[in-house]
């Protein structure tokens, strides 16, 4: 049985990469072989004449699987911007069936495939194709990472209520500390207002770090045994 799961944000800059490469670790001590997938990255740096997907890299060395980094990144960009906007300023054109080609390929492979979208869940990615048409075309289970502070409410519950509406499976969020904040009473509070107005599970909450990896993987651990159990078919031992 193969598996994937869409890593969404509340925004651009949430920490996406940081907790998709957390869940990849996790994963891959419960015993799976897992596989790192970013559609489209944009906001890429430049060298030698080449574009580099820093996120992508990051995705590919937790994985630290074998494969060409054109079938995990289809598309890379410099502007960082939304896909599709990216796209039509550097006269590129963004195909969703390569795309689908090769997350299907992934997904075959390996046992789960960690797929990370670029922005929010209603970014565009293709025309008016949106982040939100591509998983629910893939019939991929989502995951919700947003920031802990004042205003993650509203954003958090937006992107549960849109994917809902669209019958998408939401897994749960992840609140992470993408930067250092000030621990005040909205952070204290807004897990508890998240799971019960929105009625999806707040799967852990990830204290900000400033490696490249989780400091605490305990954390990632627990989640991931959280998410395995709802995969029916695979254990969580």
């Amino acid at each position: 049985m193969h598996k994937g799961i869409f890593i969404t944000g509340t925004d651009t800059g949430v920490g996406k990469t940081f907790v998709a490469v957390g869940l990849i670790n996790a994963l891959k001590e419960k015993g799976f072989d897992v596989c790192p997938m970013k559609p489209v990255e944009t906001g890429c740096r430049t060298k030698k004449g080449k574009l580099i997907p820093e996120d992508t890299m990051n995705l590919i060395k937790a994985s630290g699987i074998k494969e060409a980094v054109d079938v995990i990144n289809p598309y890379r960009f410099k502007h960082p911007l939304a896909p599709s906007v990216a796209a039509e300023l550097e006269r590129k054109l963004i195909k969703k069936e390569k795309i689908f080609s090769a997350y299907n390929y992934l997904s075959k492979k390996y046992d789960i495939t960690i797929v990370e979208g670029a922005g929010g869940i209603m970014a565009p990615l293709y025309k008016k194709y949106l982040f939100l048409d591509f998983i629910k075309d893939l019939k991929l289970p989502v995951i919700i990472v947003s920031r802990p502070g004042i205003g993650t409410i509203n954003h958090t519950l937006l992107t549960i209520s849109v994917a809902k509406g669209r019958g998408i499976n939401i897994l749960g969020v992840v609140i992470n500390y993408a930067g250092q904040i000030k621990n005040d009473i909205s952070v204290k509070t807004n897990p508890k207002i998240i799971e019960s107005v929105g009625g999806i599970p707040v799967l852990g909450i990830v204290p900000y770090s400033k490696n490249p990896e989780p400091d605490d993987k305990k954390i990632f651990i627990m989640m991931a045994e959280k998410i395995l159990k709802e995969f029916k078919g695979y254990a969580s031992s």
